[in-house]
């Protein structure tokens, strides 16, 4: 009965997670495709960032975490505990990080068509292939038009204001209020927009400009790939229960 119970949370945890993988994190920030245009030169930095998510019938999420950033190339570093408004219930929520799965990486490799999802607890990632809209996107895939609307200071940095549309090469805008700090080489200290319904506000805060180690930007050498949450945590379900010999990850 034990075992029978334990199984049954193996699937709601298996659930959410592939939810959250689906969509590259509870609800979290995508700095590809048309995103990437709105740091303009600004294509190397690192930062902490706040990540804040509004559906349709009003409940928020916010995510704080690290982030690095390199012409395209993008790693986010959070931790579930930290996470306010998830849909996750505690006692999954305790479960995962008893599992070493509250920590999580998101790395994202436009250039190899690769997304990595990598749990350092674990020394284990999952990879997943980009789509090609997202790998294969360029600068001229892009229109960038600006409208200033006035000057504001968030978080102690004096800003321009902007309405910034990004139509890509089919003709979708995205459109976004950007808060462009003046005080450093104009990084958009603020970003608000709307995606698949989601109201979303990203703050960065503590920017360097300093290019990000190649290094962030791939698995850590030694970490076992899986090619599904599913079977990663398979293999973590069976070690717990002392039968992991019986399945085997996915080799580098």
């Amino acid at each position: 009965m034990k075992n029978h119970l334990r199984f049954l949370l193996f699937g709601a945890l298996c659930l959410n997670l592939t939810t959250y993988a689906q969509s590259g994190s509870p609800g979290g920030p995508q700095l590809g495709g048309s995103m990437d245009k709105l740091f303009g030169e600004n294509q190397s930095f690192a930062a902490a960032l706040e990540f804040q998510a509004t559906d349709k019938s009003g409940k928020t999420i916010i995510m704080p975490g690290k982030i690095s950033f390199d012409t395209g190339k993008s790693r986010f570093e959070f931790n579930m505990a930290d996470v306010k408004g998830g849909p996750m219930p505690p006692d999954v929520a305790a479960q995962m990080k008893s599992m070493g799965l509250d920590e999580m990486i998101m790395i994202g490799c436009p250039d190899k068509k690769a997304a990595y999802l990598v749990y350092p607890a674990l020394q284990s990632y999952v990879l997943n292939n980009l789509p090609e809209m997202e790998s294969a996107a360029t600068n001229s895939d892009y229109k960038v038009e600006t409208t200033e609307l006035g000057k504001e200071t968030v978080d102690g940095h004096p800003c321009v204001k902007n309405k910034v549309i990004i139509t890509d090469k089919k003709g979708v805008k995205h459109e976004s209020t950007v808060w462009d700090a003046t005080d450093l080489k104009n990084f958009p200290v603020k970003i608000q927009t709307v995606e698949q319904g989601n109201n979303v506000t990203m703050l960065f805060k503590n920017v360097s400009t300093t290019k990000p180690a190649a290094s962030l930007f791939e698995p850590p050498s030694g970490y076992t790939k899986y090619d599904s949450i599913q079977s990663m945590m398979m293999q973590q379900m069976m070690k717990q229960m002392g039968g992991g010999a019986g399945l085997q990850p996915h080799g580098q």
